[in-house]
C-alpha cells in the first residue's frame, strides 16, 4: 500500500470529518462524533497559527491525518499531537506509523524540544506510541472538570 504524506488541505476537511468521526466511534474510544461536528474539532486545530497538519492520500483520497500545534514553554517549543486518526478500513497497515515518523522527523527539523500527546491509558494505542519511543509521564496527571 503506497501512499503520499503531505500538508492537510482545507479542501479535504469533509473528509477529514468523515476519518475522524469514523475512527473514534470504534474501539477504544468509542465516542459519538458526527462527521459535522468532527470537520469543526479538525478545522478549529488547522486554523489555530501554530498548526501543523499531515494527510495520507491513497487512491487519490485522504485515509487518514495527524493534527497538532506547537507551543513555547520556558524550556523551548513543544509540540502536541492533538489527533492521529486512520478511517477504519485502513487501519493496521502501517499508516499511522508513518505519519508518526514523519511528524517526528518534521518536528526534530524544527528544533521542537518535545512532543506530547493524551490517549487511551489501556488496549493497544499505549503500546503502539511507546513503539515509537514516547514514554508514560510520571510527573504530571491529566486533570478535568466536568461542567
Amino acid at each position: 500500500m503506497e501512499g503520499i504524506i503531505q500538508p492537510c488541505n482545507f479542501e479535504h476537511i469533509k473528509d477529514y470529518g468523515k476519518i475522524y468521526a469514523a475512527a473514534f466511534s470504534g474501539e477504544p474510544w468509542n465516542d459519538a462524533w458526527t462527521h459535522e461536528n468532527a470537520e469543526i474539532h479538525v478545522r478549529e486545530i488547522l486554523e489555530s497559527k501554530q498548526s501543523y497538519g499531515i494527510e495520507y492520500i491513497l487512491n487519490g483520497k485522504p485515509v487518514a491525518f495527524l493534527l497538532g500545534c506547537s507551543m513555547l514553554f520556558h524550556f523551548g517549543r513543544m509540540f502536541e499531537i492533538n489527533d492521529l486518526a486512520v478511517h477504519p478500513d485502513y487501519q493496521g497497515k502501517g499508516i499511522a506509523s508513518l505519519l508518526l515518523e514523519k511528524c517526528i522527523s518534521e518536528m526534530k527539523q524544527r528544533d521542537i524540544k518535545a512532543i506530547n500527546l493524551i490517549t487511551a491509558n489501556e488496549g493497544f494505542l499505549p503500546d503502539f506510541y511507546q513503539k515509537h519511543y514516547f514514554e508514560k509521564e510520571n510527573e504530571v496527571i491529566l486533570m478535568s472538570l466536568k461542567l
